[in-house]
């Protein structure tokens, strides 16, 4: 997964529209104080705060990426998110990790889901993410990686599609995304791209009817939280409850 496009200038090019954009809309009493709350971290040299560790999907594990790999953002609020891009690693769980701590790699994903299910979050979903190799689609997208290899239909597992299908239907109701293959879709169709991921292996016509009851039950258990009273420990890991606390926001 590489991300070839420089994204020094448009970062620089953003900071110096924002800051004055802001400064000329003070002097007129145009702007509200709320935006210029958003927007003061901006200035060069200040950071907005963030909390170590922090996650945006309940029963996620944080493990940084390098720092070179995605660049620090303000999403939704500076750059709307549609999109979901399903990835595979063409490698291991571990290596994967390895490579988005690597600042010589020159991408990383927000999220890598194991064979076995557990999921790590490696960038916070606010941030820009470079995964797919197209800076409008990375600005725009939670990109999800998943362990294994295209040519390998063994490897994509029942607790990889399920555990996948739970993140994927908790980051469409956060962004208020379409549950379909319009709005999930594999890195191979992003624009420009020379990425056959997910493949022919990956199946669309199970996966996406998996995020649309998850989607379902997630909605049940925010309208009757008695509902789900019953659930295992590992759904509960992945409550709308957990989620909220998970990410802080």
């Amino acid at each position: 997964m590489e991300e070839t496009t420089n994204d020094s200038d448009r970062r620089v090019g953003r900071r110096a529209l924002l800051i004055g954009g802001a400064a000329a809309a003070v002097g007129t009493a145009v702007l509200a104080r709320d935006e210029l709350a958003r927007l003061w971290w901006r200035t060069p040299g200040v950071e907005k705060p963030r909390k170590e560790g922090e996650v945006d999907f309940g029963g996620a594990r944080w493990v940084a990426a390098s720092s070179a790999n995605w660049r620090r953002a303000d999403r939704p609020d500076d750059f709307g998110v549609d999109r979901v891009i399903i990835h595979v690693t063409q490698g291991s769980f571990k290596s994967a990790v390895k490579v988005f701590q690597d600042p010589g790699h020159g991408a990383a994903a927000h999220y890598i889901v194991g064979k076995d299910g557990r999921i790590t979050q490696m960038i916070r979903e606010l941030d820009v993410a470079f995964h797919a190799g197209n800076r409008d689609f990375n600005e725009r997208s939670v990109g999800i990686e998943h362990e294994g290899f295209v040519d390998r239909p063994e490897d994509f597992t029942d607790a990889m599609y399920e555990a996948s299908a739970r993140l994927t239907a908790r980051i469409c109701a956060r962004y208020d995304i379409s549950v379909d293959r319009e709005h999930i879709i594999g890195h191979v169709e992003v624009p420009g791209t020379d990425h056959t991921d997910p493949g022919p292996h990956w199946d669309w016509d199970r996966y996406i009817p998996l995020v649309r009851a998850a989607a379902k039950r997630d909605a049940e258990r925010t309208a009757s939280p008695s509902a789900g009273a019953g659930t295992t420990a590992a759904s509960a890991g992945t409550s709308a409850a957990a989620d909220a606390a998970g990410r802080g926001a």
